[in-house]
């Protein structure tokens, strides 16, 4: 069993699925020779070739585009685009016709389209590069939305998501693509698209996916040293989104955080506190907490640490749901 980085997981989960599968292809700007911008196409294009491996133009929505086509037609097409900020040149693909085409045609066809976005901010990239769109996705019928948080997550998710038969945006945090390596297993495994616990505790739940899940884990290790025992919930899909798992734990404890680094106002963040208050009101001790970003647009690199949700903001909030 190999230590492996997010990347070199995904990249090792392409391998494996086009390996056992000849339906399976990649596509999008610099996948083939150039291995990707982050290299996580690296050596596809010598393994199975430029009939799989296919380099486009800089058009997002012809990828997308095409990727649709392709998939109706039978294959399973995994799409890359290069950042989560260039994705607004898909959104006409995405939106009215990816996640339509079930309904449409009153199931007589499929879509089993995955769209590969390396998302999130921490990276000190450009204007564009760094955003945290997940919402726009979640709120679209039809399209399915998962977001790794370790290594292994990362292979196991997305071989379940090219097995799927609906479209999935796969949104990879570029900020822990290479920061952390853990135990992936050789053979390929699919993990189901449902949330997990990675943190038992009782005094509190902590929600978080992506990135955020280790600034959540941090935060609550902080509180840890305070004698706060937090339960920590990786979402892992943001949609479909598991709420008997964020309530089976809200429940359990009485109150809840959820850290999320996209913008505050109308983030996922909001649908699950709804959701909390509709199915667990009587439960809770205290008001549901958001740790978020701002209601900016995300900042060059010199301010994005301001932007961006740590420790220290998780661990006040625990302290006010723990006041209350």
């Amino acid at each position: 069993m190999a230590k492996l980085t997010v990347v070199e997981a995904i990249n090792q989960a392409l391998k494996q699925a086009m390996a056992s599968d000849d339906r399976v292809l990649v596509l999008g700007e610099d996948v083939g020779k150039n291995g990707g911008v982050f290299r996580a196409t690296q050596g596809l294009l010598d393994l199975f070739g430029e009939n799989r491996v296919v380099d486009t133009p800089l058009s997002e929505s012809a990828i997308i585009g095409a990727s649709i086509g392709l998939a109706v037609y039978g294959l399973r097409p995994i799409a890359e685009l290069q950042f989560e900020g260039f994705a607004f040149g898909a959104m006409e693909q995405l939106v009215a016709h990816a996640s339509r085409i079930r309904n449409r045609s009153r199931g007589r066809y499929q879509c089993p389209l995955v769209v590969r976005i390396p998302y999130g901010g921490g990276i000190h990239a450009p204007e564009h590069h760094s955003e945290s769109n997940e919402a726009y996705f979640v709120h679209t019928p039809g399209l399915k939305v998962v977001v790794p948080s370790t290594p292994y997550e990362a292979k196991g998710l997305l071989l379940a998501a090219i097995r799927d038969p609906d479209p999935v945006i796969f949104m990879e945090p570029k900020k822990i693509y290479r920061s952390m390596r853990e135990d992936v297993p050789e053979e390929e495994y699919v993990i189901p698209l449902e949330a997990r616990v990675a943190m038992e505790g009782n005094n509190g739940t902590l929600i978080a996916w992506g990135a955020m899940l280790h600034v959540a884990l941090e935060g609550a290790r902080l509180m840890a040293d305070r004698g706060v025992s937090c339960e920590v919930l990786d979402l892992r899909t943001l949609s479909p989104l598991d709420t008997d798992a964020i309530i089976e734990s809200v429940k359990k404890t009485n109150r809840a955080v959820i850290v999320h680094e996209a913008q505050r106002s109308c983030g996922v963040a909001a649908e699950i506190a709804a959701r909390i208050n509709e199915k667990a009101l009587l439960d809770l001790e205290a008001p549901v907490e958001r740790v978020t970003g701002f209601d900016v647009v995300m900042p060059l690199p010199k301010l994005e640490q301001r932007f961006l949700p740590d420790a220290r903001r998780v661990a006040d909030a625990i302290d006010r749901v723990m006041s209350a």
